[in-house]
């Protein structure tokens, strides 16, 4: 498969940009990924990148989101951080690659039993990371069950999973509310922002 160029990114619709990452977490689920030329994609993109999709996932090892969505060199722009947040830094990363480098789809990825929620969820502190847990910790708040403060911690995957869920669509409305290019471009239909959930026991995503 060739690598994106200008005109295959101009052609792609936000919904089709989406589309095509569905399929390209099909072939990876059913272990039947696009035969890539590696070497031949790093030549093609020597003289530009043209990808369709921003991603924001965690830094966790088990989710690559190229990897994942069965993509190659040159197709997304990949933004990981520990539980998949924005902050200004990257909020402008994010609009680098929508408005300047013509991405049309925004995917805030995250994934079953991550470790940074978990950690959240605890109230962990240590060092630097209290600073990281402090940002996921109003989606521990935002789910209202279990009531039961013995059972709303990282003992409790289902707990986990639903604060993963909520840190999705939190990080969502934050990339609307704090960044009016992106909103404007979404408002316009140049863009999509979706969200999404990684399950490590199959490899799948489930888009919402």
């Amino acid at each position: 498969m060739k690598a994106q160029t200008k005109e295959t990114q101009a052609a792609m619709t936000p919904q089709t940009a989406l589309q095509a990452l569905k399929d390209g977490n099909a072939r990876f689920v059913n272990n039947n990924m696009v035969h890539r030329n590696l070497g031949e994609q790093v030549s093609d993109t020597s003289t530009g990148q043209y990808p369709f999709a921003t991603v924001l996932h965690c830094i966790d090892s088990r989710v690559s989101a190229e990897l994942v969505f069965d993509q190659g060199i040159g197709d997304v722009f990949s933004i990981r951080i520990a539980g998949n947040f924005v902050n200004d830094d990257i909020l402008g990363s994010m609009e680098f690659a929508c408005k300047l480098a013509g991405t049309k789809l925004v995917v805030v990825l995250g994934h079953t039993a991550c470790g940074a929620v978990k950690g959240a969820c605890d109230h962990a502190r240590l060092g630097n990371l209290t600073k990281l847990i402090n940002k996921l910790e109003p989606a521990v708040l935002a789910v209202p069950e279990p009531a039961d403060d013995s059972l709303r911690n990282s003992g409790n995957i289902e707990f986990v999973n639903n604060v993963a869920k909520a840190n999705v669509e939190m990080t969502m409305d934050n990339i609307r509310n704090w960044s009016p290019v992106l909103k404007e471009m979404e408002e316009n239909g140049e863009i999509n922002i979706v969200g999404g959930m990684y399950d490590i026991s199959d490899g799948s995503v489930t888009f919402y």
